[in-house]
C-alpha cells in the first residue's frame, strides 16, 4: 500500500524527497514562493503543487483537493522568528511568521491524517518559554493525536555530512493506538566533507549547464548521490569572490575562520565577528550547518563558497535533484531545506509504525 503525503511549506522538497525514498507517495505540496515551487514541481511532477499563501487557501479548497486522500502531513512552518540568526526582525514580523504553525494545524484538523510531522529549528522548543511547542502539542492532542515529546535530531547521525540540528514533532492519530518512538530511527555512520564532494574537486564550471563526470565515485556516499544521475552534474556554476576575499581566505586553514586573516586585510577592525564567518570546511569532519549562500562557509581547498551542487551534496540532495530559479534563490532553497537523508530516516520509522498498525 502506498501512503499519500501532503507537504506543507514544502520548499524545494527535502522532506518530500526523504518520504518518497522511504516508500511514500508525495500527493501534494504547498509553497508560497513561486521560484521555490518551480523546484518542487520539477522534482515531484505528479504531485498537486499549489503555489499560494497558505492563509488564503480556504477550508473548502483544502477538502476539495485533499479530503480523504492524505495519510501523512509533513512540513516546516517558517521558523525565522524562532531562529537566533534572525533576531534583527521586528516583533511584529516574528509573530506573523510564527502564527503560521496554526495554519499547519488547520490542515491536520481538516484532513485528519494518520500521522503528522513538523520540523523546525531547535529554538522552537524553548523560545518564548516553549509557547509554540506547547501550543502544537496541546491543540493536536485535543484533535485526537498522541504526540511524542519532540526531539532535536542531528543530521550527521543519519548519514548527512553536516551537523545540522532540527526539532521534530511526530503525532499519531489515536485510533492507531501507538506513539512514535524516536529510538526506532535508524542511525548511520558519519560522512565527512571529503567523502561528500571530493569527486567534484577541480571540476570547475563557468555556467549552470550540466556536464558529465568521467571519473568514478570516491566514496559510498558519492556513489549514492550519483546513483540515478547518469553521472551528470547540474547547478555547479563555480564562482570566485572578489580578489580581496580570496586573499583573506588564503590565510584560513581547514577548520579555521576569520581570526586567521591578518588584521590589515580587513576594511574595519572588529573582534565581534561570528565564529562561522570565513569558516573553511574541514575535509575529515562533517560540515558545519550550511547557510543560504553567504560567506559563512568556504570550500575546504579553494578560496570560494561551495557551489549550489556542492552545498546540495552536503545537505544530502542527490545529483538528479535539480534546483530551479536564479543562483541566489537556489542557494536559499538548499540552505533552508531539511536534509533528505535525515527526513528519510524519520519516514522509514513512520512507515514501520503504519505497517504494524495497518
Amino acid at each position: 500500500m502506498k501512503y499519500n503525503v501532503l507537504d506543507l511549506f514544502c520548499g524545494a522538497g527535502g522532506l518530500s524527497l526523504g518520504f518518497q525514498n522511504a516508500g511514500f507517495n508525495i500527493f501534494g505540496g504547498v509553497e508560497f514562493d513561486s521560484e521555490v515551487m518551480k523546484t518542487h514541481e520539477k522534482n515531484f511532477p505528479n504531485a498537486i503543487n499549489i503555489c499560494a499563501d497558505i492563509r488564503n487557501i480556504t477550508d473548502e479548497q483544502v477538502l476539495e483537493q485533499f479530503g480523504n486522500k492524505i495519510d501523512v502531513i509533513i512540513g516546516g512552518p517558517p521558523c525565522q522568528g524562532f531562529s537566533s540568526a534572525n533576531m534583527w526582525q521586528s516583533d511584529e514580523e516574528k509573530i506573523e511568521k510564527n502564527r503560521l504553525f496554526y495554519e499547519y494545524i488547520r490542515f491536520v484538523k481538516l484532513l485528519k491524517p494518520k500521522v503528522f510531522v513538523i520540523e523546525n529549528v531547535k529554538q522552537i522548543l524553548t523560545r518564548e518559554k516553549g509557547y509554540a511547542k506547547n501550543e502544537i502539542m496541546r491543540i493536536t492532542e485535543d484533535l485526537g493525536y498522541i504526540v511524542a515529546e519532540p526531539r532535536v535530531l542531528i543530521a550527521s547521525d543519519y548519514g548527512v555530512p553536516q551537523k545540522r540540528e532540527r526539532a521534530i514533532f511526530v503525532g499519531v492519530r489515536n485510533d492507531l493506538n501507538s506513539i512514535f518512538d524516536y529510538d526506532q530511527i535508524e542511525k548511520k555512520k558519519k560522512v565527512t566533507v571529503e567523502e561528500a564532494i571530493s569527486d567534484l574537486y577541480g571540476k570547475k564550471n563557468e555556467s549552470d549547464a550540466p556536464f558529465k563526470l568521467d571519473d568514478a565515485p570516491k566514496s559510498d556516499y558519492e556513489k549514492l548521490m550519483r546513483k540515478d544521475s547518469n553521472n551528470v552534474i547540474s547547478n555547479h556554476f563555480t564562482r570566485y569572490p572578489k580578489e580581496i576575499v580570496q586573499k583573506r581566505m588564503s590565510y584560513v586553514p581547514q577548520g579555521g575562520n576569520w581570526k586567521n586573516v591578518p588584521e590589515e586585510l580587513w576594511d574595519t577592525q572588529r573582534s565581534n565577528r561570528h565564529s562561522s564567518a570565513y569558516r573553511r570546511l574541514k575535509e575529515d569532519e562533517v560540515s558545519i550547518t550550511i547557510d543560504t549562500g553567504h560567506m559563512n562557509y568556504f570550500h575546504p581547498l579553494e578560496n570560494r563558497v561551495p557551489t549550489v551542487r556542492e552545498s546540495a551534496r552536503i545537505q544530502s540532495f542527490p545529483d538528479d535533484f535539480i534546483f530551479e530559479g536564479n543562483r541566489t534563490n537556489q542557494y536559499l532553497q538548499v540552505g533552508n531545506a531539511v536534509p533528505p537523508l535525515m527526513a528519510q530516516a524519520v519516514a522509514e520509522a513512520i512507515m514501520k509504525l503504519l505497517k504494524e498498525n495497518a
